[in-house]
């Protein structure tokens, strides 16, 4: 009987993906401590199972090595920066991946984002909580610039909404997507170009080598002063110690982060001021967008190959 185990915290806390990947497999191990599972003790859970879901775990060269017996990984998520593909490949290992099965949940949260800080929600808040009574002045999405970088799946979904607000969308890709451009009025751009027009900025890319540190200080600098960055990708895309000045200093009206280069993050200077948004990494967290997740991961336990760089899993990672 093939064994599997399930690494992922909020897959194993979840009823209805229980049941539904126990009928399947019977043989299966849950991380019901919900421990944070690294290093060793990620070796010593994984250890005897053929087949594992993960999510956020990191999966090397050393835990494949550590575990002969590992056949397919199934991701419970669509980001695979905390995977080594290459790792995967030697080691004939297969992946079961979807990508995009989130998109509707981090599209809508980048919206709420967006609303938030455009109409200083966050600031509001505290004050009248603390007892003030002031009420700001804020600005709609509606009719706004947005630029997007990183027109993949969730780009792509994002800005068929935007459109709806009536928003001039910008994006930014390596790929080139004229047909869905042309479809849908969506104005490719160049980078740099890109942040200097946007009323909003948002990013949505995988972390890779070319894109760690993507909006360094310089590049930030290019934003307008009443702009707003949205980050519900990765960490480490941004300079975040050149973002905190740049907020603090009124170089740029406001940012909202869902993820961070350490998570939980660990600037408490960054966190506590008032035109900065943050959550921890909910973006997928949807009930409909984990339901989708886990099932896409269940099915990954089937159907999955060795990945193949260019072709599988689709978009671009290391060599």
């Amino acid at each position: 009987m093939t064994r599997v185990a399930v690494a992922s915290r909020s897959f194993s806390h979840n009823p209805v993906l229980r049941e539904e990947l126990l009928s399947r497999y019977p043989d299966v191990t849950f991380n019901d401590a919900g421990a944070r599972l690294e290093g060793a003790d990620l070796i010593a859970f994984l250890k005897g199972h053929e087949k594992i879901i993960s999510a956020l775990e990191w999966l090397d060269d050393s835990v494949f090595m550590a575990l002969p017996e590992l056949k397919v990984v199934a991701k419970y998520g669509v980001g695979f920066d905390t995977i080594d593909l290459n790792a995967m490949i030697r080691h004939g290992v297969s992946l079961g991946w979807t990508g995009g099965v989130n998109r509707r949940s981090v599209s809508e949260l980048v919206i709420s984002f967006a609303i938030a800080v455009l109409r200083h929600v966050p600031a509001a808040n505290a004050e009248v909580r603390a007892g003030a009574w002031h009420q700001h002045v804020g600005r709609l999405l509606s009719e706004r610039t947005v630029s997007i970088v990183g027109c993949g799946h969730v780009g792509k979904d994002l800005a068929v909404l935007l459109r709806a607000f009536g928003c001039r969308v910008l994006a930014h890709d390596i790929l080139d997507f004229p047909d869905f451009y042309a479809a849908h009025d969506i104005e490719p751009m160049d980078l740099e170009g890109l942040l200097g027009k946007a009323d909003v900025v948002t990013l949505h890319l995988p972390l890779d080598r070319s894109t760690i540190n993507i909006l360094s200080r310089e590049r930030l600098a290019l934003m307008r002063p009443d702009a707003v960055l949205i980050n519900t990708a990765r960490g480490n895309l941004v300079d975040e110690t050149a973002l905190k000045d740049m907020l603090k200093n009124g170089r740029l009206a406001a940012a909202a982060f869902d993820v961070f280069a350490a998570e939980p993050p660990d600037d408490p200077e960054l966190m506590a001021l008032p035109n900065f948004l943050a959550t921890p990494h909910i973006g997928g967290h949807a009930v409909e967008a984990m339901l989708a997740m886990g099932r896409a991961a269940i099915e990954g336990l089937d159907h999955n190959r060795v990945p193949e760089p260019g072709v599988f899993p689709q978009g671009r990672w290391e060599d």
